[in-house]
């Protein structure tokens, strides 16, 4: 099986990989809502670069209010024109999407900057979004869970509380597959962006179940894509707009 994370609109690379015959896993993130190396995206596309590049550097300062000022500032008067845009352009992306998964046997489970219940209806016949759920494939119990940790109020993100439900409810696994990764700092914290985004009872979990893998996402320069926990190796799958690489299992 292969597994990417974090597409971002990389529909035309995607689709190379779903072509492949294999089973693919995609773990959340296909849109591709700003693109921090670039500032290119969904939000440039309505709001212009100038303005992503302050809202950047606001971020990546740690300015996050001053970020929230200026986002509310910026859609003040526009916010009914301004959703209904987001709205075309996302579903304009997940359109491209379910056309790159075309004919693959595929398990999408959303990110942060998805929208999960457009995203679900958006997938061809072939794909199953999977989220607190367990799936074998290609022999193993595979667990999904989706989701990003809440941070700025989007419909992606998950609560601890709810995170550790849909955990509770896969039971013994063979592999783990989140968008989120776990509270091991050298995994969690992007060493270009410096933030640190990680889910405590993911790391729970594998240290409680310890299954043999975990998979995930979210973090697109992490100071290390594999750690063992225990007798799990947890492996970062990539930031698949910037390489273009899946990961394949074992």
């Amino acid at each position: 099986m292969l597994l990417v994370a974090d597409v971002h609109g990389a529909f035309q690379a995607l689709a190379a990989v779903a072509q492949r015959g294999e089973p693919l896993l995609v773990l959340g993130d296909l849109l591709n809502f700003v693109d921090y190396r670039t500032n290119e995206g969904m939000l440039a596309e309505v709001t212009g670069k100038e303005f992503v590049a302050e809202l950047s550097q606001l971020r990546n300062s740690g300015e996050v209010e001053a970020s929230r000022r200026l986002w509310a500032d910026h859609h003040a008067g526009r916010e009914v024109e301004i959703r209904a845009r987001y709205r075309e352009l996302i579903e304009a992306s997940y359109r491209a999407a379910a056309d790159a998964l075309a004919g693959a046997e595929a398990y999408v489970t959303f990110g942060n900057a998805d929208r999960p219940d457009l995203l679900q209806a958006s997938l061809p016949p072939e794909s199953r979004f999977v989220d607190g759920e367990v799936v074998e494939v290609e022999g193993y119990a595979v667990g999904f869970v989706g989701g990003g940790v809440e941070g700025i109020g989007v419909p992606g993100e998950v609560s601890e509380s709810k995170m550790a439900d849909k955990l509770a409810s896969l039971g013994d696994i063979d592999i783990l597959c989140t968008h989120v990764a776990p509270a091991i700092a050298p995994l969690s914290r992007d060493v270009i962006g410096g933030r640190l985004k990680q889910s405590k009872v993911v790391k729970e979990y594998l240290e409680d179940v310890q299954p043999a893998w975990h998979y995930f996402g979210d973090i697109h320069q992490p100071q290390a894509t594999t750690w063992r926990l225990g007798r799990t190796v947890c492996r970062n799958v990539g930031y698949f707009r910037a390489t273009g690489i899946p990961v394949r299992h074992r």
